[in-house]
């Protein structure tokens, strides 16, 4: 007798069985299709930058107002500042961002020349030494100082990206790639060499060796230049004694507890301090006269004290962030300018962010650069959102942004149209 299998029983709350689909896939898919929009890249700085500087001015705040209130008997003084600067560098940002490319170009070279003409102006008595370094330039009454080299560093960028484009064709010929890139860039780079800021010459020249590999410079011309600053390098090192004593501290963490090795040990117990989430938000005891930068070069110290190890990696995530985003700019953009232009801010970003880093956690000795977007200072705020500007407006050039906001355009004006005829109707 033959025997009858039952039907199989369909799930009480009405599903169907059979395979189901990968949430893993879907998640994929989703990602992709985001990824995929022509605005991405725009929305990704947009929304990385405008995190870093709520943050930034957020521990600014926290960070500085015990010696604000010390110094100035006003807790808030260096955040009102940091306020101010960064309302006027956004408002830049946007100018720039709307900036044609040929305007942008022009005013490139421009801005060069005002660039070493400001760094020569602080070897004159306009000049002021801060920290040990004549890198600052004083601008009408004591409080108004501007340090020159952070505009230079977006000065340089964009002009090498002009120079750049215009020898487009020609840059498989080492001549025409570093004459007169080399010069010009070399020329701002000893400028501030011989200021004594020696942490911002790594970073322009480590700009300026980021530009080139984004060119495709060959091998043995990156390989001379590395040598050559490997060895101007030592040569800062060999030839101050601040330096060397630094480069002393950083071998020996025992050593000069009071002096050099006082300001990174006490951000090392900052960070060590922090923990899985931190000791909270304006908790942080350094910044009580143990760590003298706490608002400057070292606040990704306090940052990691009071917002714990879930604050230091939502820092790095952002700033991977704006990196990848500007990589994605510089990779997708036809326009040779915007190419090397968004390279450049990017390798900017990041050589600077991993100075500063590397020089809080004790990989490198103290190098005096901030953190971008984030520290304190205005000549440095400033310069990083114009650079924002610039990577912003390159986003908008990507060809399936630029088709986008194309097809927008035409769109908005007969709507303006009409509704100016129905007002003037209505005068009628």
């Amino acid at each position: 007798m033959a025997t009858l299998t039952p039907p199989r029983s369909q799930p009480s709350d009405g599903r169907t069985s059979g395979p189901r689909p990968s949430t893993t896939s879907d998640l994929a898919r989703w990602v992709r299709a985001i990824l995929d929009r022509p605005l991405t890249s725009y929305h990704l700085v947009l929304g990385s930058v405008s995190l870093l500087l709520v943050l930034g001015v957020t521990m600014v705040l926290s960070a500085s107002s015990v010696n604000a209130y010390l110094v100035f008997r006003d807790p808030y003084y260096y955040v009102k500042r940091q306020a101010v600067f960064a309302v006027v560098g956004v408002l830049g940002a946007f100018v720039i961002m709307k900036m044609s490319p040929t305007r942008l170009r022009t005013l490139s070279w421009f801005a060069v020349g005002l660039a070493a003409i400001l760094l020569i102006a602080t070897y004159t008595p306009l000049g002021v030494v801060r920290g040990g370094n004549k890198n600052w330039l004083r601008l009408g009454s004591e409080s108004l100082l501007i340090q020159p080299a952070e505009f230079a560093k977006l000065a340089m960028i964009v002009w090498s990206a002009d120079l750049l484009a215009r020898k487009q064709r020609l840059l498989d010929q080492p001549r025409h790639l570093l004459v007169p890139l080399l010069p010009v860039t070399g020329i701002l780079i000893l400028l501030v060499v011989f200021q004594g800021d020696a942490g911002t010459a790594v970073v322009m020249g480590s700009i300026m060796a980021g530009m080139l590999w984004i060119v495709g410079a060959p091998l043995r011309v990156l390989a001379g230049l590395a040598g050559a600053a490997g060895t101007g390098v030592i040569a800062l090192f060999v030839s101050s004694p601040n330096r060397m004593r630094r480069l002393s501290a950083f071998l020996d963490p025992t050593a000069d507890l009071n002096g050099a090795n006082d300001q990174i040990n006490a951000g090392m117990y900052a960070i060590a301090t922090g923990g899985w989430w931190g000791v909270g938000l304006g908790a942080s005891r350094q910044k009580w006269g143990s760590l003298p930068e706490a608002h400057t070069d070292f606040i990704f110290a306090v940052t990691a004290e009071e917002l714990g190890l879930f604050g230091s990696l939502m820092v790095l995530a952002l700033f991977l962030v704006l990196g990848y985003a500007g990589i994605r700019i510089a990779s997708r953009s036809d326009d040779p300018f915007a190419r090397y232009a968004a390279g450049g801010v990017t390798a900017w970003f990041m050589f600077q962010a991993l100075i500063n880093l590397a020089v809080v956690l004790r990989l490198v000795p103290i190098a005096g650069v901030p953190l971008p977007l984030v520290s304190y200072g205005g000549s440095a705020l400033l310069a990083n959102l114009f650079a924002v500007g610039v990577l912003l407006s390159c986003a908008r050039r990507e060809p399936a942004a630029r088709r986008l906001l194309a097809r927008k355009a035409p769109r908005s004006r007969p709507r303006m149209t009409a509704v100016v005829s129905r007002r003037a109707q209505a005068r009628r």
